[in-house]
């Protein structure tokens, strides 16, 4: 008996050394590769209005990432700032796309949307546009059935507050994007 338990503990060492060498290599194949983890989104300005209005969640949201990464100071008064996100349009959508044999709704495409354009205070040009006005659009499909109306109300809010978290990372990464030369400060 004593053999087998001596032998059961070096298999499984031989087993760790193998995923062990296994997750090595695969680490050193992804760095040679030039991935990388996303970090914080840092901005070539220094100073950032935001267009959001006053009681919006994902205005707030941005605002809290922007002062929480340090990636820029955000100001209240347009004209001190060396950027100024505008944003045009903000809006959820919810269409049917689905329906029963009786009529009843039966599918849901929920649509979040953000329309925005960046503007920037050169020494060139007093207002520059930075990033044209551009839209970005995430859709979400939902079933529902009669009897789970009230799950399927709250699962749209949270769908709806997952596509707001995505649509302000991507805003900024496109932010963090945009390289201004000369600031006018």
């Amino acid at each position: 008996m004593r053999q087998t338990t001596r032998a059961m503990p070096v298999a499984r060492d031989r087993t760790s050394r193998r995923q062990l060498l296994l997750a090595m290599a695969a680490g050193l194949a992804g760095s040679g590769c030039g991935f990388k983890l996303r970090g914080d989104q840092r901005f070539t300005f220094e100073t950032l209005h935001t267009g959001f209005a006053a009681t919006s969640a994902m205005g707030a949201q941005f605002r809290r990432i922007v002062r929480l990464t340090g990636s820029a100071r955000l100001v209240d008064d347009p004209r001190q700032a060396q950027a100024r996100l505008v944003i045009h349009r903000e809006m959820r959508e919810r269409e049917i796309v689905g329906l029963s044999t009786t009529g009843q709704p039966r599918e849901y495409q929920l649509r979040l949307r953000l329309s925005f354009s960046l503007l920037g205070a050169l020494s060139d040009d007093p207002v520059r546009t930075l990033i044209p006005e551009s839209e970005i659009v995430l859709r979400r499909d939902v079933s529902t059935t009669d009897t789970q109306i009230v799950a399927k109300r709250q699962e749209e809010e949270l769908l709806y507050q997952e596509m707001q978290s995505d649509i302000v990372q991507q805003l900024l990464r496109r932010l963090a994007a945009v390289r201004l030369t000369t600031v006018n400060r």
